[in-house]
């Protein structure tokens, strides 16, 4: 057999029909197939590759660190000194009061340990999330998810979870004294980029800090520069008890955290100790790739230039007649058509032309934009005429 067929036979898929690209190299904003043709990569891998793919320091940062050693045991047991860099200078850019990482192996399993952190600190059960929230799709992070389509057929789930509006000032009465903690995106991702005025954030804040219950931001795709602010709640002039960070964190290799206050973050190390378990969260070389990754988003200031390069997007497509409507929050881009059949052609042909777009889980009518912070003008503008010409062709 081919690697296709054995692809198709003994990998587990996860959908009737994946894109099934046969993937051979990756440089830059560029997946290269086994023939040779180049795809732009204008999902980032789902807001993962934020400097592109196989950038030459973060490249020699994972072979640096492959060869002085690699898992050494469980995290947490031994002083590593990946680990230690790279909390330093995560530390370095967050507040002071975001002071200690619990490092994991992906957004969800910052989800869960987010979720076994607030409910161990405050003794209470409840958990709020948000209609069309997305955290993850472990057990606990999916009885988050805001989405009854995608949870139902997954029942029974973690008990006391409640759903409230994404923006909406009147359902933050249902944050109480019962509230353990409220789980909230500063973006909402797979709702089609959904935000919030500050004066809600603000609100949130004021609720949370009265009824004792802890906020969580999850900046899983948001986080590092992907907004024009290294974190996208700089924007909202508030700061969260915990932060979810995950995609962008492993500079292309798997690495997740959940960051808070060591007072907080000290509540699972006794009664029981070992309040959370992970074997290969924090592994050196994903850190060594993240603290490489990290260097460069702030030496290059790479957040800077986000805002104008968000911009050309909406100027080169908003003209497009079939186009309804473009939401934007720096590099996360909805571009939204009047149905899902129009979408789901317009994304099929942009991939026959070499440009990777995407859909959103819970917004099957828009077509996701999350390019590589590290795109050119003329890159971006070489890609919207692609685009457009998929949109037209399916008019």
């Amino acid at each position: 057999m081919n690697q296709r067929e054995l692809f198709y036979k003994h990998l587990a898929q996860t959908s009737p029909e994946p894109l099934a690209l046969e993937i051979e190299r990756a440089e830059g904003i560029y997946l290269y197939d086994t023939s040779g043709k180049s795809y732009m990569d204008l999902i980032s891998g789902i807001s993962v590759s934020n400097l592109g793919h196989c950038h030459p320091q973060i490249v020699q940062a994972v072979q640096e660190q492959a060869t002085k050693y690699m898992h050494t045991n469980v995290y947490g047991e031994y002083v590593l000194s990946p680990q230690v860099k790279l909390v330093e200078k995560l530390l370095s850019v967050l507040p002071s009061s975001l002071h200690t990482v619990y490092f994991v192996n992906s957004g969800a399993e910052a989800t869960e340990g987010a979720i076994k952190l607030a409910k161990r600190f405050t003794g209470r059960s409840e958990l709020i999330s948000c209609v069309n929230a997305y955290h993850g799709s472990t057990n606990g992070a999916l009885s988050l998810m805001g989405n009854a389509d995608f949870t139902k057929p997954f029942r029974p789930l973690l008990p006391d979870t409640r759903k409230i509006r994404f923006g909406n000032m009147e359902d933050l009465n249902a944050i109480t004294s019962k509230t353990a903690a409220v789980f909230i995106e500063p973006v909402q991702g797979e709702a089609g980029i959904r935000y919030a005025s500050n004066t809600y954030w603000k609100a949130l804040r004021l609720r949370c800090t009265e009824t004792g219950s802890l906020l969580v931001l999850d900046e899983i795709q948001s986080g590092f520069a992907r907004t024009g602010t290294l974190f996208a709640f700089e924007q909202l002039e508030i700061i969260p008890d915990i932060l979810l960070l995950a995609k962008g964190l492993g500079g292309g290799m798997p690495l997740g955290a959940f960051i808070s206050s060591h007072e907080i973050m000290h509540s699972l190390t006794y009664q029981p100790a070992l309040g959370h378990i992970t074997t290969f969260g924090g592994h050196p070389v994903c850190c060594a790739a993240a603290l490489a990754s990290l260097q460069l988003i702030i030496d290059e200031k790479f957040h800077q230039a986000v805002p104008e390069k968000s911009a050309l997007f909406e100027e080169y497509l908003s003209h497009l007649k079939p186009v309804k409507e473009i939401r934007r929050k720096g590099l996360m881009i909805a571009i939204e058509f009047e149905d899902t059949n129009f979408n789901f052609k317009c994304i099929r042909t942009c991939i026959e032309k070499g440009v990777i777009v995407d859909w959103f889980l819970f917004c099957d009518t828009a077509m996701r934009i999350a390019p590589p912070l590290i795109i050119t003008k003329n890159e971006i503008k070489k890609a919207c005429e692609l685009i457009a010409a998929s949109i037209q062709e399916n008019e």
